[in-house]
């Protein structure tokens, strides 16, 4: 196995060369003053450290035991306690320690988007509960938190700083006039580009990326920086370890470009990780940026390795985007074949480096990563099955101003219903086929507390708000949920119980390290077969998986070397036998 990947302290002279050197390619002759500034707000509000000369000791990022729960604040309600409260109490009395970490969806005060549309950035939302509540959580998890940067919310006191005229918002938004050609932008939505809305000075046009209501920011200004810099080191003082950055592709601008994966975008994440580094070694940065896989994992900031050997500075951890889609692919065509394609053309990655391996996620399944995997007509077949199977497709607006999909809106166990031919009896075994998969894959595994419960399609709560993306986002009532988890015979149970059983299992199992090696093996396109291993005692596992809905052979010429385990049950396994319809296998090779 590697060197684990460790969390090293960045020292305060190689913090002061590397913050210098961003802020100059930012902000080119202002950079000293900047950085002045920078110092003056980590002095004062950057969490307690050790006294000088007493660094805290490297420890590892991750290991086979991080597994995470993605929930908002409210995901279960109970009419009585503050929802925080009832997400802790059933975690902890129902989940124990299967996971390790709980991304918490924004939870500050919002006024759109479920929470993406933030109003004030140091506050929960009383509805919620208050920061006392968020602390406990992370005293029991690695705590996740959004940094929702690229814009704010209409009703934000920096909004109403700008319609008024008054520092500090008057300079926070980008105004554009509306005849320019901005033909280049990459779009995420297909609702226009710029917001026209009455100012003192008259009306201005603001640069909205994704709805009115969300105006994005303008980092160009280094007070708008600064201003997220603050909140960065509040929320790490709140307990935070893992901050996500929220649709950071997007965050500069510059007319005549496409204004999504700017070299501005990425030294701000370079900034961002070098105060991470410097005041909280051990944070993780993971960025959120929903695009085609190589645009995707530049976030890594790999180029800089191949180029001269510098060690990657930007994200730790990326989105496996293209993962859901041809999952959604791979189980509903019965064929494994791109979806082993891709896997394999997965780059090796550094030490401090990994991917977050998800299926369902708050968001939809997005379609743009789908780019170069799959032919059209592929696509258009699998939006159409996932119309038949109750979900919706959004949209965005391309460059030549035509709308195009962008993401679908179902949950993962309706997804999960049938195959080209139609809904079937398989849909239980189908969804734990694939969340078994993914749970095998290199890199840390997050569930999205929806596909833990098997939840359905919400369509009532869809239509009640209006938005395509709350078909995904039930909010529970505890006591019903706690009902059907208790009684055998529900999908809820049968999810649930299946599941956690799982992360018990891998949490415990060397091989599946973030860092242990990924190879898939030559097989027939009914099954895919990863490796991951071997260990340095050559400890090695094979994860298998039948993704049709008929038997398949286990052909595998590993399986006469030696003895094979299945980690689930401790059977052993052997070449002769066959795998029933949409079965996994976690199989153990100890010399």
């Amino acid at each position: 196995m590697p060197a684990p990947s460790l969390s090293t302290p960045l020292g305060a002279e190689a913090f002061h060369e590397r913050a210098h050197r961003h802020l100059t390619m930012l902000y080119g002759p202002r950079a000293d003053e900047v950085l002045r500034r920078l110092f003056t707000l980590l002095a004062h509000q950057a969490p307690m450290t050790p006294p000088d000369g007493e660094a805290p000791p490297a420890r590892p990022l991750w290991s086979e035991r991080d597994q995470w729960l993605i929930a908002y604040g409210d995901s279960l309600v109970d009419g009585e306690q503050p929802p925080l409260d009832v997400l802790d109490d059933f975690v902890a009395g129902r989940l124990g320690e299967t996971f390790s970490g709980v991304h918490l969806l924004p939870f500050f005060p919002w006024s759109s988007d479920d929470g993406f549309s933030v109003i004030h950035y140091r506050e929960v939302d009383p509805k919620l509960g208050d920061w006392p509540q968020v602390r406990r959580l992370s005293r029991r998890f690695d705590l996740g938190v959004d940094l929702v940067l690229n814009h704010v919310s209409r009703e934000s006191l920096w909004f109403a700083d700008y319609l008024g005229g008054n520092q500090p918002g008057r300079d926070y938004f980008i105004e554009m006039d509306p005849e320019t050609d901005l033909s280049a932008v990459v779009r995420p939505r297909s609702s226009p580009l710029l917001v026209k809305v009455p100012t003192r000075r008259g009306p201005r046009h603001l640069w909205a990326t994704f709805s009115e209501d969300q105006i994005d920011l303008n980092f160009a200004n280094p007070d708008v920086l600064l201003e997220f810099v603050g909140i960065l080191l509040f929320y790490l003082c709140q307990g935070a370890r893992v901050i996500r950055l929220d649709a950071i592709a997007y965050l500069w601008k510059k007319v005549g470009t496409s204004c999504i994966h700017l070299p501005e975008t990425h030294e701000v994440v370079r900034l961002l990780r070098a105060i991470a580094d410097h005041v909280a070694p051990g944070t993780l940065i993971l960025t959120e940026t929903n695009v085609p896989h190589r645009e995707n994992i530049s976030y890594f900031g790999l180029e800089r390795l191949e180029k001269d050997g510098t060690p990657p500075d930007e994200a730790h951890l990326v989105y496996q985007f293209p993962l859901p889609p041809l999952l959604l692919h791979t189980f509903t065509s019965g064929e494994a074949g791109t979806l082993a394609a891709w896997l394999r053309s997965l780059p090796e990655l550094p030490p401090g480096c990994s991917f977050l391996n998800f299926t369902a996620s708050h968001d939809g399944i997005g379609v743009r990563p789908l780019e170069g995997w799959l032919p059209h007509h592929e696509v258009e077949a699998l939006l159409e099955l996932m119309h038949r199977f109750g979900g919706f497709v959004s949209m965005r607006t391309k460059d030549d101003g035509e709308d195009s999909p962008y993401e679908i809106n179902i949950t993962w166990f309706d997804a999960m219903k049938g195959t080209r031919r139609g809904a079937d009896p398989w849909q239980m075994p189908r969804f734990l086929c694939s969340q078994q998969l993914m749970l095998g894959l290199k890199g840390i595994p997050a569930l999205y507390l929806h596909a833990l419960t098997g939840t359905l399609n919400d369509i009532e709560g869809m239509e009640r708000s209006g938005r395509l993306r709350s078909i995904n986002r039930h909010r529970w009532d505890r006591g019903a949920l706690e009902r059907l988890l208790d009684s055998p015979h529900t999908s809820t149970h049968q999810a649930f119980t299946a599941l956690t059983l799982l992360l018990e299992v891998r949490r415990d199992e060397p091989c599946f390290h973030p860092d242990v090696p990924q190879r898939v093996i030559e097989t027939p396109t009914s099954l895919l077969v990863v490796e991951r291993g071997p260990l340095d005692d050559g400890r090695r596992l094979l994860a298998i998986h039948n993704v049709t809905d008929r038997p398949q052979p286990l052909a595998l010429e590993d399986l006469n070397k030696g003895v094979w385990r299945n980690r689930l049950d401790g059977e052993i396994w052997q070449a002769e036998h066959s795998l029933p319809p949409y079965g996994a296998l976690w199989l153990v090779h100890q010399p």
